[in-house]
């Protein structure tokens, strides 16, 4: 683990919202209240408890997964990936059982995918060989195909995870909000107006499929990130100062917290620099993993663990050199949101 993430001292998470506050709001905006209203908040249907276990990831890893094209993975593998790393984080016997761990057949769940990277040709996004048994499952779960949605922000980047009405199951819903499909009362976050969108605010449950990937504003994006610049409709907003803690204040809100049950990784290739579009092929290489847990915090410190090393493999220099070091996520752990300590993540590896 890189030394900023398991040694140095951060400066304490009320320092930080506040210093960050006192420069992005408005003076109108001081007294203004940070969270949520609670009647944004979802809960779960009555006695259904969702599957949690802060610091518990599992990976799954197999060799000769992609397509002779070296660009996307074989639809077999992915599922058999994604099976297995399903059933070993819940124990259950098949992906079905593991899904029902997360949702329930009355919940509304909402799939969010990351496709920016795959837009105009690039490759670095979400696969639709992972996205769509992960709908699968959430139908063998009891979930009615008509209760599902799958979203993105931009039709360029929901046609980069080559997700498509015709090959979604009959009566999943396909939602691209354009930053602007927002129906919930507008919130301030650290002093900005903002409002998420209604693919997030009308679920009761989201599964969040995110990326390892390197990004030029905030150093990494990965689970925390794909939700809160994906699910607002003012994400320039919140890209001052590394994005920190911007991000980790926005996750932080009832309305994001509440719904996220899951978070899979599609590590499937991995993006060490020239993020987050896909400008740069050469810094894309092949990772062939599928991660699952869900602590978003977790997931994201090993995320960046990964391009770190890699980084240095390459004779590049650090995130924290480069002067855009992803401190959002200690921020998000000292905030409750995950762990970030390394000695207290747990990471169970399985290679088939």
């Amino acid at each position: 683990m890189s030394e900023s993430v398991s040694r140095r001292h951060f400066l304490g998470t009320g320092a930080l919202l506040a210093g960050a506050a006192a420069t992005l709001r408005a003076p109108d905006a001081l007294a203004a209240p940070e969270a949520a209203p609670a009647s944004l908040a979802a809960s779960p249907p009555p006695g259904f408890v969702p599957f949690a276990a802060p610091g518990r990831i599992v990976k799954v890893s197999k060799g000769n997964t992609l397509q002779p094209n070296g660009l996307f993975p074989k639809a077999d593998a992915a599922k058999l990936m994604l099976e297995r790393v399903m059933t070993e984080l819940t124990g259950e016997s098949d992906l079905g059982r593991a899904f029902a761990r997360f949702v329930h057949k009355d919940d509304k769940v909402a799939v969010k995918m990351n496709g920016i990277a795959g837009q105009t040709g690039g490759t670095m996004a979400t696969n639709k060989e992972l996205i769509l048994p992960i709908v699968d499952g959430l139908i063998a779960a009891g979930v009615p195909p008509q209760n599902i949605v799958v979203y993105e922000q931009y039709t360029s980047f929901f046609n980069g995870t080559r997700v498509t009405q015709k090959n979604l199951p009959a009566g999943v819903q396909i939602n691209v909000h354009g930053n602007k499909d927002a129906t919930m009362p507008e919130i301030r976050v650290l002093g900005v107006r903002t409002k998420f969108v209604r693919a997030l605010t009308e679920s009761t449950a989201v599964i969040n499929v995110g990326l390892i990937k390197d990004h030029s504003i905030c150093g990494t994006t990965g689970c925390l990130k794909n939700m809160t610049h994906g699910s607002t409709i003012n994400p320039h907003d919140f890209h001052a100062h590394n994005a920190s803690p911007q991000i980790a204040a926005l996750y932080a809100q009832d309305v994001i917290k509440s719904r996220v049950r899951l978070h899979i990784v599609d590590g499937f290739k991995l993006m060490y620099d020239g993020g987050p579009l896909d400008k740069k092929p050469e810094c894309r290489i092949p990772h062939e993993s599928v991660y699952a847990s869900s602590d978003p915090v977790a997931l994201d410190t090993i995320g960046w663990n990964e391009i770190e090393k890699l980084r240095k493999d390459k004779g590049l220099a650090s995130l924290t050199r480069s002067k855009r070091e992803p401190s959002y996520i200690r921020v998000a752990s000292e905030l409750g949101l995950g762990v970030t300590d390394v000695n207290l993540i747990q990471m169970r590896e399985i290679a088939l």
